[in-house]
């Protein structure tokens, strides 16, 4: 398992999947010889979240929520939704058609093939915008069906794509065996997408909502008024007491008076508690955060 201690080049250059998690996560190249907490306080990023998210992918261990720190969670998964809708879908559709074009043009298997091509990333961009849209909402979803549709394209090729001859060079045997691999490639690193929405993301959201309500009930008549939302809000998006007193057109002191009424209420006292307050709460949209 990966350490905060361990320098972030041997991960980089040990684990196949680790140069895209940083990308992820807003890490860059030219890391040096930091160390994986170093490199991510300088990004910042959470260490933790990091590491739970490297160590659940690349060996499958499981992390405890408090281990979470949500919207850093939440902007590592949105980066990937963006990955799969603007990079590597498109190139993979652009590969496919290379690979299988220059087959028999009678044939119309090459065509169906694509078809089902499209078919998978209308699904996976029908998820994706599902999970942007309610990104912190439990609900139904059939991550299995989606990924199996790469695994029938596979069989589709592998089974009933026409054979035709080869050039001397091989060219159209080594563009279908690339796009092989990438459609393999594809389908579990979507795979594992899902499990971290699953196994890391839910159970967190469910210990923090779980924990909420416990606080709910023994604190029924200490609801925020509409002014502590306000100054909460602005908390939560990253504003300094001046800026909140500027934005909200009050006094810095009343500014901390109410911040001092917000933490006695919730018991609530760091701002990423306030953040995952104001999250299950739908006090605030995270699009919106800076």
């Amino acid at each position: 398992m990966y350490k905060a201690t361990d320098k972030i080049c041997d991960l980089m250059s040990r684990e196949e999947d680790a140069i895209q998690i940083i990308s992820r996560f807003g890490l860059e190249m030219g890391v040096g010889d930091q160390t994986i907490a170093q490199a991510c306080e300088n990004h910042g990023v959470h260490t933790p979240t990091f590491l739970a998210v490297v160590n659940y992918k690349i060996f499958k261990q499981k992390v405890l929520p408090a281990d979470i720190d949500i919207p850093t969670l939440q902007r590592y998964l949105q980066n990937a939704h963006n990955y799969f809708l603007n990079f590597r879908l498109p190139r993979l559709r652009m590969a496919l058609i290379e690979a299988i074009i220059p087959a028999d043009p009678t044939t119309k298997i090459p065509g169906l093939i694509l078809h089902c091509y499209d078919e998978f990333v209308d699904e996976i961009r029908a998820h994706i915008e599902h999970e942007n849209a309610g990104l912190f909402e439990e609900h139904e979803h059939d991550d299995e069906r989606i990924t199996s549709k790469l695994t029938e394209i596979k069989n589709l090729i592998i089974k009933y794509y026409p054979t035709q001859p080869t050039s001397k060079e091989g060219t159209v045997t080594y563009t279908l065996i690339s796009v092989m691999s990438d459609l393999w490639h594809t389908e579990q690193d979507f795979s594992d997408h899902c499990a971290i929405e699953d196994e890391i993301l839910r159970p967190t959201l469910s210990n923090y909502r779980h924990h909420t309500k416990q606080l709910g009930k023994v604190q029924e008549t200490e609801e925020l008024s509409d002014r502590e939302r306000d100054v909460l809000i602005q908390v939560v998006r990253g504003l300094s007491n001046k800026e909140i007193a500027d934005v909200l057109c009050i006094s810095m002191h009343t500014v901390i008076t109410h911040r001092k009424h917000i933490t006695r209420k919730l018991n609530i006292h760091s701002t990423a508690g306030l953040t995952i307050y104001a999250i299950v709460n739908k006090l605030i949209d995270l699009n919106s955060m800076e």
